[in-house]
Order: structure tokens, then C-alpha cells, then sequence
């Protein structure tokens, strides 16, 4: 029987095609399944899964490319059918712990620090008074502050608040959009016009790829008009990246990194641990599909490129 991949996914699209693109070319049969319509059944199978497309049986892998928002407790769900694979010995790639700590950027600043690895002072607090005294404080001592609804994405959200351009940007309204949590993150103000950041892929604990994304706006999302330009890989930031990967258990990820002080001081923003990468393909020369695709069959699965396992 083929080798079967559930690609985990609320959105069928371009990365999804790459990924089954791949998986064909090594002989695996790739199926797109939205977490929402995974159950748990313990009178369905001899496991307790449901998973669409697979029967009574379980994937041999999954790769975790989309997770719908929902209720506090569809989520629960979803990363639950996810935590489920793993205990029941299926590759689940990024794993859900992964995720958690990646989705979750007051827990992504808190390990990455922990481990030693630069990123911006960072704070998260549920008090509006206290959130008030830091960006008092910051804003006093000349600096401005980022606040970022913590499970944000492609750029959404982020506001400047401190001293910004010479004056003070009070914290705003923290309930809705905020979920009513000051997620702070002290901004790197550009060291260049137009300014930039870096996005570099990791694949099984290797940093592979790399490119500036570029914008003469602060933030530098590919989806806020950032435009994606070519990068040397070079040591410092092919290591920072690795680290902050290997920090959070990732077997993929996009580091997003910036300079500091200097172009030799740089610093951790993110990790996404659901990393798209249509922007990077395009100044990319080799299939970033193929690469994570053969990071999970050979690494996760054993699987050679003839399709046996290896001994």
C-alpha cells in the first residue's frame, strides 16, 4: 500500500498543490484534511479517530499547513486531534506543541529568551495599568513599542505606540482586537530607507533559504505590500535561525529576523510555525515543497527515495 499524508489544512490552494506536487514525485499519495472535520469516535475505529479519506486507518504522517479559528473549544479540538497523532504514533509535522508555543508570541518571546537567543524585550500582561507603566516607561526613555494581538498574522493588527517620531502614542482600548492583552514587543526602528526584515526557512533543523522582505513601511509582511527580494544565507543568520527553530521543536519553520544596533546584531521577531512561503519561492532556486516534503518522508518516516524504509 502507498505511503498516505494528511496535509491538515482549512484552505485548499497554492501550498497544498505544491505539497501534493511533491508527494506524487516520491510516490505518496498526499489528501487534504480540515481539522474541523476530524472527530473523535471510540466506536468507529480501534483507535478513536475519525479522519476523512483514511477510513478506519490512520494516516502515516500528517503535515499541519492550516488550522481555522474557531471557539476556545474548537481549538481545543483541532490541536486535540493533532496531540492524538502523535501519542498514536503518526508524524504529525509541525507537531501541535509546536504550534502552541509558535502561535502563541508571549510564549515564542519568553522561550526564545530563556534559551538566549536575541529578540526584543517583550512583555504580556492582562492589566491595562501595567501595560500602561511600561509604555510610560519606554516612551519616556525614548522608545517606541509594538502591540501585537498575540495570535496575529501576516501583519495584522500591530500598532506603534510610545515615542513615536518624537511623541507619545498612548496604549489604546485593549478589548477586542487585543482580547483584551497587552502582547509588547519594543520596535528595532529601520537601519535603512526603505527598511526591511529577513524570513529564513528552516527544514529539519537546517536553515535553507532566505529573503529580505522589503517595505517602506514599518511592518514588512509579504501581505501589508512587502516586496520580496533575493538573500545571502549567510552564517550568523543561518545559525540564529536554527536556534530559534531548535528553541521551539520545529520541523519546519519561517524565522522572521531583524537588525538591531548594526547589520551584525540581529534579533528574533517571530517564528511561524505554519510558514507559507509563495513569496520566498519566487527568489528561491530550488522546490521548497520538495524540500520539506523530503525532510518528512526521509527524517520523520525513514523512507528512502526509492520508497523503502531505511534499516
Amino acid at each position: 500500500m502507498s505511503t498516505r499524508i494528511a496535509i491538515m489544512t482549512d484552505e485548499v490552494g497554492w501550498h497544498t498543490r505544491q505539497l501534493q506536487a511533491a508527494l506524487r514525485e516520491r510516490g505518496v499519495v498526499g489528501r487534504c484534511v480540515d481539522l474541523e472535520d476530524c472527530r473523535i469516535d471510540t466506536l468507529a475505529s480501534a483507535h478513536g479517530l475519525v479522519i476523512p479519506g483514511f477510513g478506519t486507518e490512520l494516516p502515516d504522517a500528517a503535515i499541519v499547513r492550516g488550522i481555522a479559528g474557531g471557539s476556545f473549544e474548537q481549538v481545543t479540538k483541532r490541536l486535540g486531534v493533532l496531540h492524538a497523532l502523535r501519542e498514536l504514533g503518526v508524524p504529525v509535522y509541525n507537531d501541535a506543541r509546536a504550534i502552541e508555543r509558535s502561535v502563541d508570541k508571549a510564549m515564542t518571546s519568553l522561550l526564545l529568551y530563556a534559551a538566549g537567543v536575541p529578540t526584543p524585550p517583550t512583555w504580556a500582561m492582562e492589566s491595562a495599568a501595567q501595560a500602561q507603566r511600561v509604555v510610560m516607561r519606554e516612551s519616556a526613555a525614548g522608545h517606541a513599542l509594538v502591540l501585537k494581538p498575540l495570535f496575529g498574522s501576516q501583519g495584522k493588527g500591530l500598532q506603534l505606540i510610545g515615542c513615536v517620531d518624537g511623541v507619545h502614542r498612548p496604549l489604546p482600548e485593549l478589548k477586542g482586537a487585543y482580547g483584551s492583552l497587552a502582547y509588547l514587543q519594543r520596535f528595532l526602528p529601520p537601519l535603512t530607507r526603505p527598511g526591511f526584515d529577513w524570513r529564513v526557512l528552516v527544514v529539519g533543523g537546517r536553515a535553507v533559504t532566505a529573503m529580505k522582505r522589503v517595505s517602506e513601511h514599518w511592518v514588512h509582511n509579504v501581505k501589508q505590500g512587502a516586496a520580496c527580494e533575493p538573500a545571502e544565507l549567510s552564517q550568523p543568520l543561518a545559525e540564529l535561525a536554527e536556534s530559534a527553530a531548535r528553541t521551539l521543536a520545529m520541523d519546519y519553520a519561517g524565522i522572521d529576523i531583524l537588525p538591531a544596533s548594526s547589520m551584525n546584531d540581529l534579533q528574533v521577531l517571530e517564528v511561524n510555525g505554519v510558514a507559507a512561503w509563495q513569496g520566498l519561492q519566487r527568489v528561491t532556486p530550488f522546490n521548497i515543497a520538495r524540500c520539506i516534503v523530503d525532510d518528512l518522508l526521509e527524517r520523520r518516516l525513514g523512507l528512502s527515495r526509492h520508497g523503502a524504509r531505511r534499516a
